[in-house]
Protein backbone atom coordinates (compact mmCIF):
# COMPACT_ATOMS: atom_id res chain seq x y z
CA UNK A 1 0.00 0.00 0.00
CA UNK A 2 1.17 3.43 -0.60
CA UNK A 3 0.42 7.33 -1.33
CA UNK A 4 -1.09 9.22 0.41
CA UNK A 5 -2.80 8.29 3.62
CA UNK A 6 -6.06 9.31 3.29
CA UNK A 7 -6.50 8.02 -0.06
CA UNK A 8 -5.96 4.29 0.08
CA UNK A 9 -7.89 1.20 -0.48
CA UNK A 10 -9.18 -0.76 2.68
CA UNK A 11 -10.79 -0.37 6.02
CA UNK A 12 -10.80 1.38 9.19
CA UNK A 13 -12.98 0.71 12.28
CA UNK A 14 -14.16 3.78 14.06
CA UNK A 15 -16.43 3.71 16.87
CA UNK A 16 -17.30 -0.13 16.43
CA UNK A 17 -18.08 -0.60 12.86
CA UNK A 18 -15.53 -1.13 10.31
CA UNK A 19 -15.67 1.77 6.68
CA UNK A 20 -14.24 2.65 3.86
CA UNK A 21 -10.31 3.75 4.19
CA UNK A 22 -11.43 7.03 2.33
CA UNK A 23 -14.65 7.54 4.66
CA UNK A 24 -13.06 7.57 7.88
CA UNK A 25 -13.37 11.21 8.29
CA UNK A 26 -14.03 13.42 10.99
CA UNK A 27 -15.68 17.09 11.36
CA UNK A 28 -13.68 20.15 11.94
CA UNK A 29 -14.57 21.10 15.15
CA UNK A 30 -13.22 17.70 16.32
CA UNK A 31 -12.00 18.52 20.00
CA UNK A 32 -9.02 16.79 19.30
CA UNK A 33 -7.97 18.61 16.60
CA UNK A 34 -7.46 22.10 17.77
CA UNK A 35 -6.67 21.20 22.01
CA UNK A 36 -4.61 17.95 21.36
CA UNK A 37 -7.21 15.22 23.52
CA UNK A 38 -5.65 12.57 22.14
CA UNK A 39 -4.40 9.62 22.92
CA UNK A 40 -2.63 6.50 20.94
CA UNK A 41 -0.48 3.49 20.18
CA UNK A 42 1.83 2.15 18.13
CA UNK A 43 2.18 -1.90 17.40
CA UNK A 44 3.40 -4.30 14.93
CA UNK A 45 1.48 -7.48 13.80
CA UNK A 46 3.66 -10.43 12.96
CA UNK A 47 2.97 -13.25 11.35
CA UNK A 48 -0.45 -12.52 12.90
CA UNK A 49 -0.10 -11.83 16.06
CA UNK A 50 -0.02 -8.29 17.55
CA UNK A 51 3.01 -8.06 19.74
CA UNK A 52 2.41 -7.40 23.48
CA UNK A 53 -1.09 -6.18 22.32
CA UNK A 54 -3.18 -6.46 25.76
CA UNK A 55 -0.11 -4.51 27.26
CA UNK A 56 -0.63 -1.68 24.12
CA UNK A 57 -4.61 -1.96 24.69
CA UNK A 58 -4.19 -1.72 28.69
CA UNK A 59 -1.89 1.64 28.34
CA UNK A 60 -4.30 3.09 26.07
CA UNK A 61 -6.87 3.41 28.71
CA UNK A 62 -4.32 3.96 31.25
CA UNK A 63 -3.22 7.13 28.66
CA UNK A 64 -7.38 8.32 28.44
CA UNK A 65 -7.73 8.30 31.91
CA UNK A 66 -4.46 10.21 32.94
CA UNK A 67 -5.90 12.46 29.94
CA UNK A 68 -9.61 12.72 31.72
CA UNK A 69 -10.93 11.05 28.89
CA UNK A 70 -12.71 7.90 30.03
CA UNK A 71 -12.40 5.64 26.61
CA UNK A 72 -15.74 3.85 26.06
CA UNK A 73 -14.37 0.34 25.45
CA UNK A 74 -12.72 -2.09 27.45
CA UNK A 75 -9.48 -4.50 27.15
CA UNK A 76 -11.50 -7.24 24.63
CA UNK A 77 -13.28 -4.81 22.74
CA UNK A 78 -9.63 -2.86 21.84
CA UNK A 79 -8.54 -6.65 21.28
CA UNK A 80 -11.58 -7.05 18.95
CA UNK A 81 -11.38 -4.04 17.06
CA UNK A 82 -7.44 -4.66 16.05
CA UNK A 83 -8.28 -8.12 15.08
CA UNK A 84 -11.39 -7.15 12.93
CA UNK A 85 -8.92 -4.51 11.57
CA UNK A 86 -6.37 -6.68 10.08
CA UNK A 87 -9.05 -9.29 9.28
CA UNK A 88 -10.49 -6.70 7.31
CA UNK A 89 -7.18 -5.63 5.52
CA UNK A 90 -6.09 -9.16 4.86
CA UNK A 91 -2.91 -7.86 6.88
CA UNK A 92 -0.89 -10.32 8.75
CA UNK A 93 2.46 -8.30 8.87
CA UNK A 94 1.42 -4.81 9.79
CA UNK A 95 1.71 -1.66 12.05
CA UNK A 96 -1.32 -0.52 13.85
CA UNK A 97 -2.28 2.51 15.19
CA UNK A 98 -5.20 2.71 17.44
CA UNK A 99 -5.79 6.31 18.56
CA UNK A 100 -8.83 7.29 21.14
CA UNK A 101 -9.79 11.48 20.91
CA UNK A 102 -12.25 14.12 22.22
CA UNK A 103 -14.86 14.12 19.03
CA UNK A 104 -17.30 17.49 18.25
CA UNK A 105 -19.93 17.55 20.48
CA UNK A 106 -21.92 20.40 22.36
CA UNK A 107 -18.36 22.04 23.53
CA UNK A 108 -15.59 23.84 21.53
CA UNK A 109 -13.50 25.36 23.94
CA UNK A 110 -10.55 24.25 26.16
CA UNK A 111 -13.55 22.03 28.54
CA UNK A 112 -15.47 19.62 26.69
CA UNK A 113 -16.50 17.33 29.26
CA UNK A 114 -19.78 16.54 27.02
CA UNK A 115 -18.47 15.72 23.55
CA UNK A 116 -17.93 11.61 23.01
CA UNK A 117 -14.74 10.25 23.13
CA UNK A 118 -13.96 8.49 19.84
CA UNK A 119 -11.64 5.60 18.91
CA UNK A 120 -10.90 4.71 15.88
CA UNK A 121 -8.15 1.31 14.83
CA UNK A 122 -6.05 1.63 11.22
CA UNK A 123 -3.61 -0.65 9.99
CA UNK A 124 -1.22 -0.72 6.83
CA UNK A 125 2.51 -2.41 5.89
CA UNK A 126 5.14 -0.55 7.15
CA UNK A 127 8.75 -1.43 6.77
CA UNK A 128 11.70 -0.47 8.74
CA UNK A 129 11.33 3.16 10.80
CA UNK A 130 14.51 4.26 9.81
CA UNK A 131 15.28 2.47 6.89
CA UNK A 132 19.18 1.28 6.24
CA UNK A 133 19.61 2.04 9.97
CA UNK A 134 19.29 -1.92 11.05
CA UNK A 135 22.78 -1.91 9.50
CA UNK A 136 24.51 0.35 9.76
CA UNK A 137 23.61 2.78 12.17
CA UNK A 138 21.16 5.75 13.24
CA UNK A 139 22.58 9.31 13.01
CA UNK A 140 20.62 11.21 15.52
CA UNK A 141 20.79 15.15 16.60
CA UNK A 142 20.53 16.69 19.72
CA UNK A 143 17.19 18.34 20.18
CA UNK A 144 17.22 21.65 21.23
CA UNK A 145 13.76 21.14 23.05
CA UNK A 146 13.96 19.42 26.79
CA UNK A 147 11.24 16.69 27.83
CA UNK A 148 9.15 18.23 30.23
CA UNK A 149 8.75 18.25 33.98
CA UNK A 150 5.95 15.84 34.84
CA UNK A 151 4.37 18.75 36.84
CA UNK A 152 3.83 20.22 33.67
CA UNK A 153 1.93 17.35 31.66
CA UNK A 154 1.25 13.16 32.62
CA UNK A 155 4.23 12.28 30.92
CA UNK A 156 3.12 8.32 31.52
CA UNK A 157 0.24 9.01 29.17
CA UNK A 158 0.79 8.03 25.03
CA UNK A 159 -0.72 11.73 24.46
CA UNK A 160 -0.52 13.43 21.10
CA UNK A 161 0.63 17.01 22.46
CA UNK A 162 3.60 15.48 23.94
CA UNK A 163 4.77 14.76 20.26
CA UNK A 164 4.72 18.46 19.20
CA UNK A 165 8.20 18.71 20.18
CA UNK A 166 8.93 15.43 18.62
CA UNK A 167 8.01 16.73 15.34
CA UNK A 168 9.50 20.05 15.76
CA UNK A 169 12.96 18.17 16.30
CA UNK A 170 12.96 15.42 13.58
CA UNK A 171 12.00 17.92 10.93
CA UNK A 172 15.08 19.57 12.44
CA UNK A 173 17.31 16.54 12.55
CA UNK A 174 16.48 15.96 9.34
CA UNK A 175 17.58 18.97 7.64
CA UNK A 176 20.68 17.98 8.95
CA UNK A 177 20.99 14.76 7.16
CA UNK A 178 19.89 13.12 10.30
CA UNK A 179 17.44 10.01 10.69
CA UNK A 180 15.88 11.67 14.30
CA UNK A 181 16.45 13.76 17.43
CA UNK A 182 17.86 12.77 21.19
CA UNK A 183 15.89 14.61 23.95
CA UNK A 184 17.84 16.03 27.23
CA UNK A 185 15.02 16.24 30.39
CA UNK A 186 13.90 19.56 31.61
CA UNK A 187 16.48 18.63 34.44
CA UNK A 188 19.75 18.52 31.56
CA UNK A 189 19.78 14.37 31.47
CA UNK A 190 19.37 12.08 28.37
CA UNK A 191 15.73 11.05 27.99
CA UNK A 192 15.06 9.56 25.00
CA UNK A 193 14.96 10.24 21.04
CA UNK A 194 11.22 11.48 19.15
CA UNK A 195 9.45 8.07 19.15
CA UNK A 196 11.58 5.91 20.88
CA UNK A 197 13.89 4.74 24.33
CA UNK A 198 17.52 4.98 24.24
CA UNK A 199 20.21 2.44 25.89
CA UNK A 200 23.94 2.75 25.71
CA UNK A 201 26.54 0.07 26.03
CA UNK A 202 29.99 0.07 27.96
CA UNK A 203 32.31 -2.85 29.41
CA UNK A 204 29.66 -4.74 28.85
CA UNK A 205 26.93 -3.37 30.77
CA UNK A 206 24.19 -1.56 29.86
CA UNK A 207 22.90 2.20 30.81
CA UNK A 208 19.50 3.35 29.99
CA UNK A 209 17.98 6.83 31.23
CA UNK A 210 15.37 6.11 34.52
CA UNK A 211 12.49 6.33 32.87
CA UNK A 212 10.91 9.47 35.18
CA UNK A 213 10.19 11.82 32.51
CA UNK A 214 9.82 9.89 29.77
CA UNK A 215 7.40 6.97 28.75
CA UNK A 216 8.06 3.85 29.39
CA UNK A 217 7.94 2.30 26.49
CA UNK A 218 6.88 -1.26 26.37
CA UNK A 219 9.93 -1.83 24.01
CA UNK A 220 11.80 -0.80 26.60
CA UNK A 221 10.81 -3.32 29.52
CA UNK A 222 11.04 -5.94 27.00
CA UNK A 223 14.61 -5.03 25.97
CA UNK A 224 15.43 -5.00 30.19
CA UNK A 225 13.94 -8.68 30.63
CA UNK A 226 15.90 -9.98 27.36
CA UNK A 227 19.38 -8.29 28.76
CA UNK A 228 18.38 -9.38 32.37
CA UNK A 229 18.08 -13.25 31.33
CA UNK A 230 21.20 -12.98 29.34
CA UNK A 231 22.63 -11.76 33.24
CA UNK A 232 23.98 -8.76 31.38
CA UNK A 233 23.71 -5.65 34.25
CA UNK A 234 21.15 -2.83 33.50
CA UNK A 235 21.73 0.82 35.17
CA UNK A 236 18.28 2.46 35.10
CA UNK A 237 19.89 5.89 35.72
CA UNK A 238 20.45 9.55 35.40
CA UNK A 239 22.65 10.12 32.04
CA UNK A 240 24.31 13.01 31.41
CA UNK A 241 25.66 13.93 27.68
CA UNK A 242 29.31 14.28 28.33
CA UNK A 243 28.59 10.95 29.63
CA UNK A 244 28.08 9.86 25.74
CA UNK A 245 32.17 10.01 25.04
CA UNK A 246 32.36 6.99 27.10
CA UNK A 247 29.81 5.09 25.76
CA UNK A 248 31.32 2.39 23.03
CA UNK A 249 27.32 1.19 21.60
CA UNK A 250 24.07 2.60 21.28
CA UNK A 251 20.20 1.49 20.08
CA UNK A 252 16.96 2.53 20.51
CA UNK A 253 14.09 0.77 21.06
CA UNK A 254 10.38 1.21 20.29
CA UNK A 255 6.97 -0.51 18.74
CA UNK A 256 7.26 1.17 15.49
CA UNK A 257 11.50 1.52 15.60
CA UNK A 258 12.10 -2.16 17.04
CA UNK A 259 15.56 -2.34 18.62
CA UNK A 260 17.43 -0.35 15.70
CA UNK A 261 21.50 0.63 16.20
CA UNK A 262 23.06 4.03 16.67
CA UNK A 263 26.25 5.05 15.02
CA UNK A 264 26.29 8.68 16.01
CA UNK A 265 24.71 11.03 18.45
CA UNK A 266 25.81 14.63 17.47
CA UNK A 267 29.41 14.82 17.88
CA UNK A 268 29.56 11.45 19.88
CA UNK A 269 30.50 8.24 17.29
CA UNK A 270 28.99 4.94 18.35
CA UNK A 271 29.94 1.15 17.03
CA UNK A 272 27.32 -1.07 15.96
CA UNK A 273 28.79 -4.01 18.15
CA UNK A 274 27.97 -7.48 18.77
CA UNK A 275 25.83 -6.96 21.92
CA UNK A 276 23.75 -4.33 19.77
CA UNK A 277 22.89 -6.77 17.09
CA UNK A 278 22.23 -9.67 19.36
CA UNK A 279 19.33 -7.55 21.17
CA UNK A 280 18.15 -6.77 17.77
CA UNK A 281 18.30 -10.08 16.66
CA UNK A 282 16.87 -11.89 19.69
CA UNK A 283 14.02 -9.19 19.60
CA UNK A 284 13.56 -10.17 16.35
CA UNK A 285 13.24 -13.90 17.35
CA UNK A 286 10.71 -12.78 20.10
CA UNK A 287 8.34 -10.99 18.78
CA UNK A 288 7.54 -13.65 16.30
CA UNK A 289 7.94 -16.63 18.62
Amino acid sequence: MSGAYDDRDGKIWMDGKLVEWRDANVHILTHALHYASSVFEGERCYDGKVFKSREHSQRLLKSGELMDMAIPYTVDEIEAAKRATLDANGLTNAYLRVVAFRGAGEDMGVAASRNPIRMAVTAWEWGNYYGDAKMKGAKLDIAKWKRPSPETIPVAAKAAGLYMICTMSKHAAEAKGCSDAMFLDYRGYVAEATGANIFFIKDGEVHTPLADSILNGLTRQTVIGMLEDRQIKVHQRHIMPEELEGFEQCFLTGSAAEVTPVGQIGDYNFEVGALTREIAEGYEKLVRA
